[in-house]
């Protein structure tokens, strides 16, 4: 648990797994083990401990730090030393409202060095803040905690910014999706009104008699080589944060521009030719919502194959 932690730590029982091996005895004792057996007793073995090296236990382990940890470790402990199912029961509700309390408070916590002591807006609603916290309090993960505190303090400064429907999209996020949608984040084009966010995948122009036959009339960009290959994008539509299907623009005339925002930098392409149609992965009005809490952090390669992509087709300004 980090240093600044002023909420109180929950304990909980420790456990130990000793394992005896069959030993040749020459003579007949009640000591004597017959058989090899596992059995994990009782201890009090301070579990901060056990947490910090659990990346390099046995699964069987692994299981046994979870089962203590969330108060179900009851049947793995010999039945002289169980204590009653009902206690246990009890213990593991009172654990799991502990958890809860503490993960929202260090939520809280987080939001507010997101917020501004100065800047006043428009009062919360309370049912949209109450939804917020049935949803966030079993959060645990400091990384996700911190996600969910940058929306917290984004809902508060601009009411209105995330539906329900939208926290209930991230509560089934993990750590993967939300990694995938920062990389979509760091390739997207925004438009003036920042409700339109899109990946640029490919361009081409309308065939006629003149452009039949020319190679470079369509062009288009391997999204994987930057890290976005088609799994991860299934994975991101399955997740509700972008269309799987790409869209188009529309034609656009010989000298008709086009204002993006790049990471916070402006874009404007200017068409060289007539009919030029841009192709492009758009995000969804959740994933707009959610992509408004992540910085802009462009990808730089990304940007200048872009720019070589298009270059035949449109001229670019930056």
């Amino acid at each position: 648990m980090n240093s600044d932690n002023i909420f109180r730590q929950i304990n909980f029982e420790g456990l130990k797994v000793s394992v005896t091996k069959d030993v040749p005895t020459t003579t007949k004792s009640s000591s004597s083990i017959s058989s090899k057996k596992t059995i994990v007793e009782a201890d009090t073995t301070d579990p901060t401990s056990s947490a910090k090296s659990t990346n390099h236990l046995s699964t069987q382990k692994q299981l046994i730090v979870l089962a203590k940890k969330f108060a179900l470790e009851g049947a793995l402990v010999s039945p002289d030393k169980q204590t009653p199912i009902e206690d246990r029961a009890l213990k593991r509700e009172r654990l799991a409202h502990l958890r809860k309390q503490q993960n929202i408070e260090s939520i809280v916590k987080r939001t507010i060095t997101y917020c501004s002591d100065t800047d006043i807006a428009d009062r919360v609603d309370q049912d949209w803040f109450d939804n917020f916290v049935t949803l966030a309090e079993g959060i645990s993960n400091k990384t996700m905690q911190d996600l969910w505190a940058k929306i917290l303090a984004h809902e508060i400064s601009q009411a209105g910014s995330f539906s329900h429907k939208t926290l209930i999209a991230f509560k089934t996020m993990g750590m993967q999706e939300a990694k995938l949608l920062a990389k979509v984040c760091s390739l997207s084009v925004k438009d003036n009104s920042k409700k339109n966010i899109r990946i640029i995948s490919g361009v081409y122009q309308k065939p006629n008699l003149i452009n039949f036959f020319d190679k470079k009339r369509h062009q288009k960009l391997n999204l994987g080589d930057f890290g976005l290959n088609y799994t991860e994008l299934l994975a991101l539509a399955e997740s509700n944060l972008i269309f799987i299907q790409e869209t188009e623009s529309n034609l656009l005339a010989k000298n008709e521009q086009l204002h993006f925002s790049f990471n916070g930098a402006g874009l404007t392409l200017v068409a060289k030719k007539a009919n030029c149609i841009l192709s492009f992965y758009k995000l969804t009005p959740i994933g707009t919502e959610l992509a408004s809490m992540i910085s802009d952090v462009a990808d730089d390669k990304y940007l200048q194959s872009l720019k070589q992509l298009l270059n035949y087709h449109f001229s670019i300004q930056t």
